[in-house]
C-alpha cells in the first residue's frame, strides 16, 4: 500500500512539473520583468526578438524593454513594413510631459527638418496620448501595416496614428542609427532569445 501511494505521489508530482515547465519557458525575465516569448497583436503572431534594460547615465535603471517581430523577420529588418511591438516596463515614475519632451528631442536629432515637419502633426497627436507612469506600468508601441502605430498603457489602447514613415521614425528612437542607447538597441535587435 505504501509503495502504491509513493508511486502515485511521484506520478502526480511528475505531471505537475510537466504542466508547469511550459509556463516557465514561455517568458523571458530581465531585472525581474517578464516578457512573453510570443504574443498576438491584432491577430498577428509576434516573437520576442530581444530584451534589454535602459540605464540612465549608468546610475539607475529606467525601464526594461522587449522587442517583437514576426518569426521570419530578422531584427536588422525592423524598418520593413511589417508588424512590430516594443514593450517598455518602467522602474521609475515618469510624467506624461517627460515622454513628449524626450521623444521630441530625440526625433529632432534623428530626422531632417523636412522629415520632422512632415510628421509633426502626427507626432503631436501621439504625444497627446501619453499618460504618467509609475513603477510596474508598461507602455507598448505597436505597428501594424495599413493601421498605424498604436500606443498602449498596461495593455489598454490609448490611440494610434497612421503611416509606416511614422513607425520608422518613432521606433527609431530606440532602434535607429542614433538611438537613445546603443547597447539597448543592439540587445533588442540581436535576437538574443
Amino acid at each position: 500500500m505504501k509503495r502504491l501511494i509513493g508511486q502515485s505521489i511521484k506520478s502526480i508530482m511528475f505531471i505537475a512539473i510537466m504542466v508547469l515547465i511550459p509556463c516557465v519557458c514561455n517568458a523571458v525575465e530581465i531585472n525581474g520583468v517578464k516578457f512573453e516569448k510570443e504574443v498576438v497583436v491584432k491577430g498577428v503572431d509576434l516573437k520576442l526578438n530581444g530584451v534589454s534594460v535602459l540605464k540612465w547615465a549608468m546610475l539607475f535603471d529606467v525601464y526594461a524593454g522587449g522587442f517583437y517581430l514576426p518569426a521570419e523577420v530578422d531584427g536588422q529588418q525592423w524598418e520593413f513594413d511589417v508588424p512590430k511591438k516594443l514593450e517598455l516596463s518602467y522602474f521609475r515614475k515618469i510624467e506624461a510631459e517627460g515622454f513628449a519632451k524626450a521623444s521630441d528631442k530625440l526625433l529632432r536629432q534623428n530626422l531632417t527638418q523636412a522629415e520632422y515637419l512632415e510628421l509633426s502633426k502626427r507626432l503631436n497627436t501621439f504625444y497627446s496620448l501619453f499618460q504618467d507612469v509609475v513603477p510596474g506600468d508598461r507602455y507598448s508601441i505597436v505597428y501594424i501595416p495599413e493601421y498605424g502605430t498604436e500606443l498602449r498603457l498596461n495593455d489598454e489602447a490609448l490611440g494610434h496614428v497612421p503611416g509606416h514613415d511614422f513607425a520608422v521614425a518613432y521606433f527609431g528612437i530606440w532602434l535607429g542609427g542614433q538611438p537613445i542607447n546603443e547597447k539597448f538597441r543592439d540587445q533588442l535587435l540581436q535576437g538574443n532569445i
